[in-house]
């Protein structure tokens, strides 16, 4: 049997880098995708991974990753919607400027939908498939405080598309879920995060791998525990 084949956006460093290499050792094929080919080579030539240049803001660059996947593979069985951006770290909702907020969610959310749109069909045809949506528990409306409102608001955008896309695709074998890896070491979480990359790509890897009686339409940190919507 052919490995299963898994695409990680934003896999050239960070949380997405460290699921690319735990999904390696669990032997799946994997394609690092991200927007700079240079960093994009240099990832996925230390692991030992296929390297994928896409820019998920752009349509066009989408639908050329699609039909690489299904020209060199002709498959996907993994999609991590792991791109994201943290535009709006300083400022107020009142004072954060709509630009901000636009360039948040082209990336976090349409960026996501965008390529969940473009490869769903490939794992409906084949009766398989895991997509999950990086999230963040900033984006429970539960636990919304002040501040960093773009990037809450995306990530609860997110969360509901995550909702939408299980329900839609239910029956298929395609489960969706959204993940929250925590607050970790990275660009974005700055050196005072309390985990790893390694550790945060746990709650990645775990919904990537569901068996095939696995949930569908959740939100969840670690491996498996629920976070409130």
């Amino acid at each position: 049997m052919s490995k299963r084949v898994a695409l990680i956006t934003g896999a050239n460093r960070g949380i997405g880098f460290a699921a690319a290499g735990a999904l390696l050792q669990l032997g799946f094929e994997v394609i690092v995708a991200g927007r700079d080919p240079v960093s994009v080579e240099a990832a996925a030539g230390k692991l030992g991974a296929v390297p994928l240049t896409v820019d998920v803001t752009r349509a066009e660059a989408v639908e050329r990753a699609r039909a690489f996947v299904e020209e060199n593979f002709g498959r996907l069985e993994v999609l991590i919607n792991n791109a994201g951006v943290l535009l709006d770290r300083e400022a107020r909702g009142l004072e954060v400027p709509l630009e901000a907020v636009e360039a948040t969610f082209r990336v976090n959310v349409y960026g996501a939908l965008r390529m969940s749109q473009a490869f769903a069909p490939l794992m409906v045809r084949q009766g398989y498939g895991r997509i999950v949506n990086v999230s963040s528990v900033m984006g429970s409306l539960a636990g919304a405080g002040q501040g960093y409102l773009a990037y809450r608001s995306s990530k609860a955008a997110l969360n509901m598309v995550t909702r939408v896309l299980a329900a839609e695709l239910s029956g298929t074998g395609v489960l969706v879920n959204a993940v929250h890896p925590g607050w970790v070491r990275t660009r974005m979480g700055g050196e005072a995060a309390p985990l790893s990359p390694e550790e945060g790509a746990r709650a990645l890897v775990w919904a990537a791998t569901l068996p095939d009686d696995g949930p569908t339409g959740g939100f969840f940190q670690g491996e498996g525990e629920a976070i409130p919507w």
